[in-house]
C-alpha cells in the first residue's frame, strides 16, 4: 500500500513570552491572528495568511532557543522575489534584529536562491527567501548551505 503524499502543516514554536513574540511574528512579519488565549497557564496564538494556519505560538518555555539540543534548526519563509526579502529585511533592520549575515545572501555559492538568516526574540533561526534574484551575492560559507547558519 502506497503512503500518502505528506506537506508540511503549521508549525508550533515555544516561546517565553507570548506577547513580545505574538508582536513579532504578526507585527513584524505579517502574520494574521486566526486564534489566541489569554487564560494563565494555556497562553497561545494561530497565526497564518488568508485563513491559512502557519505558526502556532506556546508560551511554555523559560528559556531562550538552544541550538545545541536536538529538535528545530530553523524555520524558513519562502515570498516570491528578493525585492520581497528586501523589504523585510528593512522592517526587521528598523527594530534591531539580530542578523547571522550582512544583506541577502545566496544558499550557496552560485545558488539563484537566497535571502536573510536572522533570529526571532527568542533566538529561534528564521530565514526569508526567494527562489531567484540572490546569485550576484557572496554566500557566507563556501562549502556549507547557508542556512546552516554557520
Amino acid at each position: 500500500m502506497a503512503q500518502p503524499r505528506l506537506t508540511t502543516g503549521h508549525v508550533g514554536l515555544n516561546v517565553t513570552d507570548l506577547e513580545r513574540s505574538l508582536d513579532f511574528y504578526a507585527r513584524v512579519l505579517g502574520f494574521e491572528v486566526m486564534g489566541e488565549s489569554r487564560e494563565e497557564g494555556r497562553e497561545y496564538a494561530f497565526l497564518g495568511h488568508d485563513g491559512t494556519l502557519l505558526i502556532t505560538l506556546w508560551q511554555q518555555s523559560d528559556t531562550d532557543f538552544r541550538t545545541d539540543t536536538a529538535g528545530l534548526h530553523h524555520l524558513s519563509f519562502q515570498v516570491e522575489t528578493v525585492e520581497d526579502v528586501r523589504r523585510a529585511e528593512a522592517a526587521l533592520l528598523e527594530i534591531a534584529v539580530k542578523f547571522a549575515y550582512d544583506g541577502v545572501v545566496p544558499h550557496g555559492e552560485g545558488a539563484a536562491s537566497g535571502g536573510i538568516f536572522f533570529h526571532d526574540p527568542d533566538g529561534v533561526r528564521l530565514e526569508i527567501y526567494a527562489p531567484s534574484g540572490a546569485k550576484e551575492g557572496k554566500a557566507p560559507a563556501v562549502a556549507a548551505p547557508t542556512c546552516g547558519f554557520f
